[in-house]
């Protein structure tokens, strides 16, 4: 069954929150896993930005999900887009997508300040059934 995993950031901003993702996905690649970054479509380019740059003197091969050509351990995605892997998903969109529970772990990113949108994709996950694990990450970076 897949895992669900909440990470609450102390009132920081939306760039720390990308970098927080890239932060997670980076320790994620590296362990052999595929990746998918699930944004909205207005964050997706600064993510992709992003990810050539941070962490730093770490360099992540990553690709926009209609660019991919199959071999990069971390995609960027919206919305509308749907991966073709099934290992771990980060949802930083406001919807819970139809097709989280093919993933292993699905990784929720939430800023304190938007605790109340988390808290009801935390309640909804609950509802399922699925196993949920809440980490508080006041010092990480």
């Amino acid at each position: 069954m897949t895992r669900i995993d909440f990470y609450i950031l102390p009132d920081v901003d939306e760039i720390a929150r990308h970098r927080f993702t890239c932060r997670l996905a980076y320790k994620a690649a590296t362990t052999g896993k595929r990746v998918h970054i699930r944004t909205l479509a207005d964050s997706a380019d600064d993510i992709d930005a992003l990810l050539w740059e941070y962490p730093p003197q770490r360099f992540l091969p990553h690709a926009r999900l209609a660019d991919t050509s199959g071999a990069e351990p971390v995609t960027i995605g919206t919305e509308d887009e749907e991966p073709t892997h099934d290992e771990v998903l980060i949802n930083l969109a406001t919807e819970i997508p139809g097709f989280f529970s093919r993933f292993e772990r699905v990784s929720e990113v939430v800023l304190a300040n938007q605790r109340v949108a988390g808290r009801d994709k935390y309640r909804r996950y609950r509802e399922g059934g699925y196993a949920l694990f809440h980490h508080q990450m006041d010092d990480w970076e």
